[in-house]
């Protein structure tokens, strides 16, 4: 098949496009360092031109609730209507499990208006809502990180590998639209502080963690609210497997 990978350069979007490679399907990236904006709509349009597929793994720049709103419904309603003009029988959008049951952050409230704009539109689709990946307690971490110190919420998470999360874009983008697709989560539940200490360690980092409830994920998010729902799809890979991978 000729499938489109949105956010093609990305982390999700790079281990997305090797998946499909791998799988003997045609590859088009999407994104703005390939020449294609789905902001404005230049280039999308040509890309999608005999495209069957389309895996929306875009992400939004950080910002307040208005700018993630904003930029991901702009780019999603683009890719959708581009979509439908140029035939695509199948829109597989990667979001957050979870996301309905998280108000206050910016990223998620974008990912809701994606999956809005994507279940109401003219492509038949699947969403695919994923847990926290493996490197996001690092990440996090990074973001508030000085002089050796960072802050990190104690977020209780079932996360999952990157590459799981490609692999299984991959498979049902080359499948018929499932609707809204369960959960995708890891095999085991961790605590966000201790997984970020273990990142680092793997890594050969020392960084001071400070948990907290005082930056961007506050106690609306503790306790089970970021696990999956029940009947997720478990992928294989634990995160003890995947730190292995970082050392």
């Amino acid at each position: 098949m000729r499938i489109a990978v949105a956010g093609a350069t990305g982390n999700i979007g790079r281990l997305t496009v090797a998946a499909l490679d791998r799988n003997g399907h045609e590859v088009v990236g999407i994104s703005r360092s390939l020449g294609v904006d789905l902001v404005t709509g230049e280039g999308l349009d040509a890309a999608l031109t005999g495209v069957e597929a389309v895996v929306d793994a875009t992400n939004n720049p950080p910002g307040e609730r208005e700018g993630a709103v904003g930029y991901l419904g702009t780019a999603t309603r683009n890719l959708l209507a581009a979509g439908a003009r140029a035939g695509v029988r199948h829109h597989v959008l990667l979001s957050i499990a979870a996301a309905a049951r998280v108000d206050g952050n910016a990223h998620y409230a974008g990912k809701r208006e994606q999956e809005r704009l994507v279940a109401e539109g003219p492509v038949p689709w699947t969403i695919v809502p994923a847990t926290q990946f493996h490197d996001f307690a690092e990440m996090v971490a990074g973001w508030s990180e000085r002089d050796g110190v960072a802050t990190i919420a104690p977020l209780l998470v079932q996360p999952v590998a990157p590459a799981d999360v490609a692999d299984v874009l991959a498979e049902l983008a080359a499948g018929e639209p499932k609707g809204r697709y369960p959960d995708l989560a890891g095999p085991d539940t961790h605590d966000l502080v201790d997984m970020a200490r273990r990142t680092h360690r793997a890594r050969g980092r020392s960084v001071k963690l400070v948990p907290t409830w005082s930056g961007i994920f506050g106690p609306a998010m503790a306790g089970d609210v970021l696990l999956p729902a029940g009947g997720a799809r478990i992928a294989p890979t634990t995160f003890e497997a995947w730190l292995d991978q970082q050392r």
